[in-house]
């Protein structure tokens, strides 16, 4: 009797296959002959977003693949990729991207931090393709490759109208080797060239050092890796001495990534229960609240924190949270001001679709979405501090921190920060007058 029932079913799963491959078949072949009213029952059987009407699409789609000279010697891989790189492209987010199986090799190959190049990240220009970060203790910083720095040409070879990933491709491998880039620079009259010796690029996440004659301590994020905040913990606590007055924590060029990590490094700052970020779906019922879950130390000393315009993502929760919360001042510039929130999504040929599913918002329920973090004390890029390679940042950063420990200001405050500051040019001007 089971066997029986059995074997029911399976015919039964036959005659709805059957029957439901023979009618896409007979569709997709008859497409200019059936109604419009019966390709739009059919596509909102099959599609969730009833108001997405494909049938245009399948229309031109048919037409194409059954008149076009020329269909049968055509890539139709590398066409279906073009195809859905389009669709995600028409978005206008560019957060959300299709990656082939070659560029999500090339992404992953970035994302372990652990390859050989020059150590800049390239986005495509109108003509060639520019210079949007450059990456702490690469090749690239070490011969002072600029942010907005033109690519033309890398070893003789012209870069122009080539893809981003076609353009890499000339500039990067292997270890050792030389690569001679053609430049312009926004303040130059002429090309600059610049040969880099290539390396392999490991950077550690966290970074630390001591300013022994200013008392205070330097903590770089590099980025906001799975192992960052344990690292960063071990860095914040090797310092927890009396002889150490505050620490800079130094976010430039940090383009963020784990959220985690940000929320587990806030967490050793702000009291447990309070808000650090908080992330809202399309779907209500994803939506979620991150809170600290501090249960023991709130380090409470001096807090800077340095940003740059390619401060990114978990860069950017992390610096707007402790401001939000008074516990340190920003310096030097606009941060980038990306808070949306992407998931991976791995298909079985190897591609990726990456697309964004959300957004961060403050601990006060602000997006900075596009518009970035406006730095407390804002510093000016100088031509002279390329030219001598001096960190004016930096430098401008110590002096802030030394201000507020003179203040003794605890919780920080950017406004006695100003008005010290503004007492100090008063004094100053009344001593040269008195001169």
């Amino acid at each position: 009797m089971e066997n029986t029932k059995k074997n029911s079913n399976i015919f039964l799963f036959f005659i709805v296959f059957l029957t439901s491959f023979s009618l896409g078949f007979y569709i997709s072949s008859n497409m200019d002959s059936l109604s419009e009213k019966t390709s739009q029952w059919w596509n909102s059987f099959f599609f969730e977003e009833k108001n997405f009407d494909l049938w245009l699409f399948w229309r031109v789609y048919n037409i194409v693949t059954t008149q076009y000279y020329g269909w049968d010697n055509l890539d139709t891989k590398e066409l279906q990729y073009w195809m859905i790189q389009w669709f995600v492209n028409s978005l206008w987010d560019k957060f959300s991207e299709f990656l082939t199986p070659e560029e999500n090799k090339q992404f992953s190959e970035a994302l372990s931090w652990d390859f050989e190049w020059i150590g800049a990240v390239v986005e495509k220009h109108e003509l060639w393709v520019i210079i949007d970060r450059v990456i702490k203790w690469s090749p690239a910083l070490e011969f002072w490759i600029l942010k907005w720095d033109i690519v033309v040409e890398a070893n003789g070879n012209s870069l122009q109208d080539l893809t981003v990933t076609e353009a890499v491709n000339f500039i990067k491998w292997p270890s050792g080797t030389k690569v001679e880039l053609k430049i312009i620079r926004a303040w130059e009259s002429d090309f600059l060239i610049k040969e880099i010796i290539r390396d392999k690029i490991k950077i550690p996440s966290v970074d630390s050092q001591i300013f022994e004659e200013e008392r205070i301590w330097y903590i770089a994020l590099n980025i906001f890796w799975e192992e960052t905040s344990r690292d960063f913990e071990r860095a914040l606590f090797d310092m927890n001495r009396s002889d150490i007055d505050g620490i800079i924590i130094d976010l430039r060029d940090n383009g963020g990534w784990y959220l985690q990590s940000a929320v587990q490094i806030l967490s050793l700052f702000v009291e447990k229960w309070n808000i650090l970020v908080q992330t809202k779906y399309s779907d209500v019922i994803k939506n979620d609240v991150y809170y600290s879950d501090n249960n023991w130390y709130i380090f409470d000393k001096k807090i800077v924190i340095l940003v740059n315009g390619n401060s990114a993502s978990a860069s950017e929760i992390t610096a707007w949270a402790l401001r939000d919360y008074n516990k340190a001042i920003i310096v030097w510039e606009k941060t980038y001001g990306k808070w949306s929130v992407q998931q991976p999504f791995e298909m079985n040929d190897g591609s990726l679709l990456k697309l964004t599913i959300g957004k961060w918002y403050t601990p006060k329920d602000y997006s900075i979405d596009q518009n970035g973090i406006l730095p407390d004390i804002e510093v000016e890029f100088l031509r002279e501090d390329f030219d001598n390679k001096y960190d004016r940042q930096l430098d401008v950063a110590k002096k802030v921190l030394q201000e507020f420990v003179e203040n003794k200001t605890i919780p920080l405050s950017v406004e006695s920060y100003i008005k010290s500051i503004e007492d100090q040019i008063v004094n100053e001007q009344t001593e040269n007058i008195q001169e």
